[in-house]
């Protein structure tokens, strides 16, 4: 009976090519949305999930408040903290400590290899292998990080370094590390790699104990409790049945004792315990981490797009089922039962459903090609996962049972003899169906409206923001990262090569770009009449080229910034500080890092962070040891392409065992919005997919009206009516849907949009005349699809209509 049910279906699929064609086409599209949503969610969450106990680990983060200034979360910690938590908090079963380390020069002394720069060397200690266990190839996990000067590597680096060795050969042998000081190090172990997903990218685990001098330590940044720094990562592993909110609560009573003398200074700080599960969708070592609003965003297109696809299957279901009215009731009248049909209609819906289950994992690749810069690092999707295997099995039959039961239930339910005669509902009663249909319709008019809303208004914002002075010329500027904790003679030896050049204007260092995502922020101690005024204030570290290479325009005094008793300061520091003008700060000794420092410049007020951020008092600091980046102004009448290439082969004749790459500033300012450049786009995809959905749903409700108003049509051509009188009369009842599905996503759009928009210091205000476009536009494309489907109605021959009356 089974295999008759799912032959019947076949035929009247293959029967119905047009109906068929655009189900599995909908259908097809939402499935393949709904299967890469889900692989990137489950890609997203299966980082790290293979630590034993990993329910009970967690990573301390700082929170900084500096009132009005905002709130700054930081993954680091004071390094004090890692050394007193497991003895000053209760519940902690072992602690482990990371210091991560930034371009990391390596190389094996003993041959004179050098392997280049690395981000994968971290200071560890013995108590970060107690909670993150490996498996160890070689070496003793209990004593391989106790002595300074040892190094624990993993089978990548074995390889790597000593290529052909066995890992019991390698114990001994020495590493250099090149980062503040070169670090000579003796291999005393070996761990195997992961093998599952990790956040966890480091390679070479230097003893944490290597750090022990009093230099060092400060260097380091981790003598002082007010010293958060990113690289100092402290992790915990829990006792049983201990709460992270109890470990939240013990951090109060230590941070009263160690950090009350700066209890007035105007700002408060508070550690925090991070899960495991949410390092990945955070601050973690691969820099691959998802935002959860960014995934979760993604959850409900994908919801979305499936609903309007299925919502689209109903709809055209039902409104065929008038030509289907005469096979009900003769299948009822020769004794087929309503559960045979409804299993019948069912049978059919699972075999379209399967066929775009199959359609869409052909359109999953397409979708993934297309979005691939949008999507994890190293993502694939394993098609024969268990989770993957149960999608294919589970989702077919869900869909078929949520799209197919209610025409199933409205076909079944006709009455044989009203069927047969074509008497489906009786004038004037009130028909659940037609009522439905209309809402099913008026819920995918309103998602695509709102769609459409969003990706004009983000266009918008986007445009804007990026049309916007910036306060210093960005044009013609190139840049490159410096090898950390470079000698600074080499640096100012490099500088000079740039400068010889007559392609070149000239050419700066700096700790940072003029305008990027770091921020540097200290306190600044303003002399007043009688008191100091304390500043929540930005620092750049820069050379006197700085100011000239960038185009950022001199206010007052001199840019030529070359001691260290020397501070240029910005606009915004002259107005919050109180002076009168820039010329009264000029002379100025103010205290910053614990000297008084001379102010001899100030320059205007420019954007050194994203637009989303106001401007920031901004102070600029000589410290030639940080630099960390070469900046140059190139000739305008250069070709860059060429240039940035000869700037490369002098760099590495400085340099010659680094790697280089020069970037365009202007490039690198344009990925301040990529996130909402990301969001944007896939909301435009989201948009003209929820557009074709719900002209698909459109084309089946209004092809449902007029077959059931064709004789009217007829009657009122023969009594005299026009065709524009028909057409309207038609196209009425649609203005109206179109007009509530208006109203109805004007809500959801304007709350996502105006919350969009509060995040940006410089924002366009609410473009209410792209909401009424947007439901103009969806109008228009409503009235041409009814309307079409009206001229053909009122062009078919009243006699051929009527001929049965």
């Amino acid at each position: 009976m089974l295999k008759n049910y799912f032959k019947i279906a076949w035929r009247n699929i293959l029967r119905n090519k047009m109906r068929s064609f655009i189900h599995v086409l909908g259908l097809s599209i939402g499935i393949a949305i709904c299967f890469l949503i889900f692989n990137v969610v489950t890609h997203s969450y299966s980082f790290d999930r293979f630590h034993p106990d990993k329910e009970r680990i967690y990573r301390i983060n700082t929170l900084t408040d500096w009132g009005d200034e905002g709130v700054f979360p930081n993954s680091g910690t004071p390094g004090p903290l890692g050394e007193v938590i497991q003895e000053e908090v209760s519940g902690i079963e072992d602690k482990g400590r990371l210091y991560t380390m930034s371009q990391t020069l390596v190389a094996l002394p003993s041959s004179g290899k050098v392997f280049g720069r690395s981000n994968n060397a971290t200071f560890a200690d013995g108590g970060f292998f107690k909670i993150f266990p490996r498996e160890w190839l070689a070496g003793n996990p209990e004593t391989a990080l106790l002595q300074p000067e040892s190094v624990v590597i993993t089978e990548e680096s074995l390889h790597k370094y000593f290529p052909g060795s066995e890992a019991s050969d390698v114990l001994g042998q020495e590493l250099m590390f090149a980062d503040s000081d070169s670090i000579y190090a003796k291999v005393t172990g070996v761990v195997a790699d992961y093998k599952e997903k990790t956040d966890f990218i480091f390679t070479d685990f230097i003893s944490f104990s290597t750090i022990r001098t009093e230099e060092q330590i400060e260097w380091y940044g981790l003598h002082d409790w007010t010293s958060v720094n990113s690289s100092s990562q402290l992790f915990v592993k829990l006792a049983t049945g201990v709460s992270r909110e109890s470990v939240d609560n013990a951090f109060e009573p230590l941070i009263a004792k160690n950090m009350e003398a700066k209890a007035d200074s105007g700002y408060g700080t508070r550690f925090f315990t991070e899960p495991l599960s949410e390092m990945h969708f955070g601050e973690n070592y691969s820099y691959d981490n998802v935002s959860k609003v960014f995934l979760n965003g993604l959850i409900l297109i994908g919801l979305i797009i499936l609903v309007l696809a299925v919502l689209n299957f109903v709809n055209l279901e039902t409104a065929q089922a008038i030509s289907r009215s005469k096979e009900v009731g003769i299948r009822k009248t020769i004794g087929g039962t309503r559960l045979q049909l409804i299993t019948q209609f069912l049978a059919e819906t699972f075999l379209i459903v399967l066929c775009s289950t199959i359609l869409a994992m052909v359109f999953v690749e397409g979708i993934r090609g297309l979005f691939a810069d949008y999507l994890p690092k190293n993502f694939s999707i394993e098609y024969f996962s268990v989770y993957n295997v149960l999608f294919y099995t589970g989702f077919p039959v869900l869909v078929s049972m949520i799209a197919g039961i209610y025409p199933a239930l409205i076909l079944s339910n006709y009455n044989p003899q009203r069927a047969l005669k074509g008497e489906l509902i009786k004038s004037g009663q009130f028909s659940v169906g037609v009522f439905l249909r209309k809402n099913l319709t008026v819920i995918q008019l309103s998602s695509s409206i709102a769609f459409i809303i969003l990706v004009l208004v983000l266009n918008y914002q986007l445009k804007y923001v990026t049309s916007q002075p910036l306060g210093f010329d960005k044009e013609a500027v190139v840049y490159a990262s410096l090898p950390f904790m470079s000698d600074p003679d080499k640096m100012l030896q490099l500088q000079d090569r740039f400068n010889q050049e007559t392609m070149v204007q000239s050419a700066s260092l700096s700790g940072s770009l003029v305008s990027s995502t770091s921020l540097w922020t200290s306190d600044a101690k303003v002399p007043m009449d009688t008191t100091e005024k304390e500043m929540y204030i930005q620092v750049m570290n820069v050379d006197s080229a700085f100011v000239r290479v960038n185009g950022i325009p001199l206010i007052a005094g001199s840019d030529g910034i070359d001691r260290k008793d020397e501070l240029l300061v910005n606009e915004q520091f002259v107005k919050e500080a109180g002076f009168t003008s820039a010329e009264d700060a000029l002379g100025v000794e103010i205290g910053y890092s614990g000297e008084q420092r001379k102010i001899i410049g100030v320059v205007a007020d420019f954007h050194s962070r994203t637009l989303r951020e106001g401007i920031r008092p901004l102070l600029f600091t000589y410290n030639p040891k940080f630099f960390q980046t070469v900046n140059v102004k190139l000739n305008s009448d250069q070709n860059l392409a060429a240039a940035k290439e000869k700037l490369e082969k002098i760099y590495l004749t400085v340099y010659p065992y680094e790697s280089v790459s020069f970037n365009f500033l202007d490039t690198q300012l344009d990925r301040f919005y990529q996130e909402d450049v990301k969001i944007k786009n896939v909301l435009g995809f989201a948009c003209a997919l929820a557009i074709m959905i719900s002209c698909l749903g459109l084309f089946g409700l209004s092809s449902f009206t007029i077959a059931q108003r064709t004789k009217e049509i007829s009657i009122r051509k023969v009594l005299g009516a026009t065709l524009q009188q028909i057409l309207f009369l038609i196209s009425k009842e649609y203005m109206i849907l179109v007009g509530v599905s208006f109203l109805i996503a004007v809500f959801p759009a304007y709350y996502f949009l105006n919350d969009w928009l509060s995040g940006f210091n410089t924002r366009v205000e609410m473009p209410y005349l792209m909401f009424v476009g947007a439901g103009l536009g969806v109008m228009v494309i409503c009235m041409l699809i009814v309307g079409i489907h009206s001229y053909v109605a009122s062009q078919t021959n009243p006699a051929k209509v009527l001929k049965s009356e």
